[in-house]
């Protein structure tokens, strides 16, 4: 699957533009982790940008969400890998990460929403006002984007990346997608 399926798969499955968006700017995470880390890109940013194809169906039942994901994933034609760490991405399940795009999946997708957040605290809601010093200070700030799981964010480390090794290829990332996020 290209990515131009992926996003009709998307526009499908998914109404909220919010939404899209989050999955847009993890897809663009999850891009710079597999170049930083010497992975499949487009295998990375695929499952980035469908890692919640199902968030709206399964809205009423979190438990459900991403084991409907993946299975629907798996319908489509993707590979074990990418069904896996979506399906693992919940952490309601109890499934071990265990490969990198696992990983780095889990950690990526809290950490589009705190980046978003920033940036629409920002005069010009715009990321590239965004700096790295500005997702740190607003990280330590647990009032801030309460969504956006701090523990969860720190997993980088299990790719040994540093917080600030990963804000940076992620607002990077993110800058090069902002056309797209309306950001």
């Amino acid at each position: 699957m290209d990515r131009k399926e992926a996003l009709q798969k998307i526009h499908e499955h998914v109404s909220k533009e919010s939404l899209i968006d989050h999955m847009i700017a993890t897809e663009a995470i999850m891009r710079g982790l597999a170049k930083k880390l010497g992975q499949d890109e487009e295998k990375w940013a695929l499952t980035g940008l469908l890692h919640d194809i199902d968030y709206e169906q399964t809205a009423d039942d979190p438990a459900s969400h991403s084991l409907v994901g993946a299975e629907m994933l798996e319908k489509m034609g993707l590979d074990e890998e990418v069904t896996h760490a979506v399906k693992v991405h919940n952490e309601m399940h109890g499934i071990p990460r265990e490969s990198l795009l696992d990983k780095a999946l889990y950690a990526a997708d809290p950490l589009s929403g705190l980046i978003t957040a920033v940036a629409m605290v920002m005069p010009s809601k715009k990321l590239e006002d965004v700096k790295v010093s500005s997702i740190k200070k607003k990280f330590k700030d647990k009032a801030f984007a309460r969504g956006a799981s701090r523990e969860q964010i720190k997993s980088c480390e299990e790719l040994g990346l540093t917080l600030d090794e990963f804000f940076e290829i992620a607002l990077e990332e993110m800058k090069k997608s902002a056309g797209d996020l309306g950001l």
